[in-house]
């Protein structure tokens, strides 16, 4: 595997028992990135029949694990059920779930992709509430269960690998079924990527069409209808960060991201309720006093337990965010000016 720092390469080169071979930056993410924008840009729909061929594929093969696997867990992993804490804020106990949860966020980010496709799709009012909240009932139960059975068949301490469920299939002797699961993650991997980079667009695309960006963002190809110079564009810086970071660096900055968005949505939702409480609604959110500031409250004690450097990163960005919003985006907003 090509790792992403230069310090890890200079780790490589140091260790004994060579040839190491390292790079400064991670080749295959460019190159799946590259081609992952590529069928984005030739259609919607070629990337929806691919992606539900993946999404199918990867579903198969957590079923298949789950299955199999199941009858190898040993209920001893399990005790104690949270490990004690060893001193540092991130190293088990309840401070050590609280910030994997946070690292881990970025496992949730798909499910609001959902609502970026509103304008290809049907039924928007009826299909995206579905949508969203179907997948996410389903994906957190096959997360929960996925993870107890590899808690339960390989010890916790020993799970910090790069493939922790290639490692649990080895472990459990199913032999050419752990190809086939290491087939399905790559799988998983590739649809994520693909949900993201497609979601990402369609966000800058519907802030063009409100004025915040400018309307060059939102230019369509005029044979494949897709908005492909964001979709470049997106692509291109995706891929200039997958090359340089790190796993676990790209993990937290993409979780503190979506946390805060999360925080941001909720309140929002909760003012719209409160300024235009008249507004037609086809799916409104229940208990709504409830769920939105709890939304943000949640949000934010998770970003909480993210590392200081990605709380730098966040501020950088929002800086640069902000420099965008007050130069341009202010001036042109289209919904600024509407009346509720």
């Amino acid at each position: 595997m090509i790792d992403g720092t230069a310090q890890a390469a200079a780790n490589c080169a140091a260790l004994p028992g060579g040839p190491w071979v390292a790079s400064l930056f991670n080749v295959p993410a460019i190159i799946i990135v590259a081609l992952v924008t590529a069928l984005l840009v030739v259609g919607i729909k070629e990337s929806a029949n691919l992606n539900n061929i993946v999404v199918f594929i990867k579903v198969a093969v957590v079923i298949i694990f789950i299955a199999l696997a199941f009858s190898h867990v040993n209920s001893a992993n399990w005790h104690p059920f949270i490990p004690p804490n060893e001193g540092r804020e991130d190293a088990f106990g309840m401070s050590g779930v609280i910030a994997g949860a946070g690292v881990v966020f970025f496992a949730y980010i798909g499910f609001d992709s959902v609502s970026t496709a509103a304008q290809e799709a049907k039924n928007p009012q009826r299909d995206m509430p579905i949508g969203i909240l179907a997948s996410l009932a389903i994906c957190t139960v096959l997360y929960i269960i996925v993870a107890a059975i590899a808690t339960g068949v390989v010890p916790y301490r020993e799970l910090n690998v790069p493939d922790p469920i290639a490692l649990v299939a080895d472990r459990a002797g199913l032999g050419w079924i752990a190809g086939l699961i290491k087939l399905g993650a790559i799988a998983g991997l590739s649809s994520v990527i693909l949900v993201q980079l497609y979601g990402q667009s369609r966000v800058f695309f519907a802030m063009s069409k409100d004025g915040l960006l400018p309307p060059v963002v939102a230019k369509v190809h005029p044979k494949f209808r897709t908005p492909y110079i964001t979709q470049i564009i997106v692509g291109i810086v995706v891929a200039i960060f997958a090359a340089f970071l790190t796993v676990r660096d790209a993990s937290t900055l993409v979780s503190i991201g979506t946390l805060l968005a999360f925080a941001i949505v909720s309140a929002g939702v909760l003012v719209l309720r409160i300024r235009e409480p008249n507004r037609p609604r086809p799916f409104k959110t229940p208990f709504v006093w409830f769920v939105a500031p709890m939304g943000i409250l949640s949000s934010a004690f998770l970003m909480k337990y993210l590392p200081t450097r990605t709380w730098e990163r966040l501020f950088i960005w929002l800086a640069i965010g902000l420099v965008i919003y007050f130069a341009y985006g202010i001036r042109k907003s289209k919904l600024a000016t509407e009346q509720p």
